[in-house]
């Protein structure tokens, strides 16, 4: 009888460590700014500036798009006609991402996705980090 009660207990604890997908969505949307991309947790690149932002839109029904933007000084963007359509899937605890262009699909997963960063990760082992983007005043 303990047996079963320390392992409904163990399980209890466990599903409550484990990430909540679902709650990524609402962070996704918006302006985000690569930080730094990472492969086997060895850093690849870090980026203290960069001169395009990726936009992400999600609509209610999981879909949306990925749009390369480019910033202005005077505070507007300058935007791509590049447009990545993709539909997010909650499966086996993971927020996948789907980009579908033309007759190919590219999986990514979303590590994490809060107020403050953004991390997704894609087949090729490339963990990607984001953070909100900031517009930078030069004027006074």
């Amino acid at each position: 009888m303990k047996y079963k009660i320390y392992c409904i207990f163990a399980l209890i604890i466990l599903s409550s460590c484990s990430p909540k997908p679902k709650k990524y969505i609402e962070h996704i949307t918006g302006y985000w700014q690569i930080t730094q991309v990472e492969k086997d947790n060895k850093l690849i690149k870090k980026y203290t500036i960069s001169a395009t932002v990726d936009y992400f839109k999600v609509e209610s029904n999981l879909t949306g798009f990925k749009k390369k933007v480019t910033p202005t000084f005077e505070g507007s963007f300058i935007i791509s006609k590049h447009h990545m359509p993709f539909s997010l899937k909650i499966e086996n605890d993971s927020l996948n991402i789907y980009y579908i262009n033309k007759d190919i699909t590219i999986k990514e997963t979303i590590l994490k996705a809060s107020q403050n960063e953004l991390i997704i990760t894609n087949s090729e082992g490339l963990k990607y980090t984001y953070r909100p983007f900031e517009k930078i005043d030069l004027l006074p």
